[in-house]
């Protein structure tokens, strides 16, 4: 799938979005610096893993910061790490900078567990659409709602 695949397929199930076509961005910081408009609802993507090769995606509130032990006590997983460029690409097929929860529609094997932040419980979240070149702003529940069959499972979690 690419970023015009998910246009269309929110066109497809009628789910009311707003795109913002912007620059190429890389880091939670570069998307603070486009000046998006309800910009704390943007989400920060963590791709995962922990020793034994299971595979999570956190979707935290933009300006969360991340102890990666006190993550694994949250979640309930083992010693987490990043996982690497090489399986980001196979698994969600993207690239370093483009991390995003539709990404899990490009897992064939549904090996990725999703970890949404509390935060993001109710209103609108944006994300990029496969691409690090825009942004989407639509309904959680939405998005969860696209998302979850393509899930090893999906979960909301609180990270205060």
């Amino acid at each position: 799938m690419n970023k015009q695949d998910i246009y269309n397929l929110l066109k497809e199930k009628g789910i009311e979005h707003q795109i913002f076509e912007h620059e190429a961005v890389y880091t939670i910081e570069g998307m603070m610096a486009l000046g998006l408009p309800d910009a704390h609802r943007v989400a920060k993507n963590l791709f995962l893993r922990d020793d034994k090769k299971h595979f999570y995606l956190l979707v935290t509130k933009e300006d969360r910061k991340i102890n990666m032990k006190e993550l694994q006590a949250k979640l309930g997983t083992r010693r987490l790490s990043f996982a690497n460029e090489t399986q980001l690409m196979d698994i969600l097929g993207l690239i370093s900078g483009a991390v995003c929860p539709f990404g899990v529609l490009n897992d064939k094997n549904r090996q990725v567990t999703v970890f949404f932040d509390d935060y993001f419980s109710a209103g609108t979240i944006g994300v990029h659409p496969l691409d690090n070149t825009a942004s989407v702003f639509l309904k959680v529940s939405d998005i969860v709602d696209i998302i979850k069959p393509y899930c090893l499972d999906l979960k909301f979690v609180n990270l205060e």
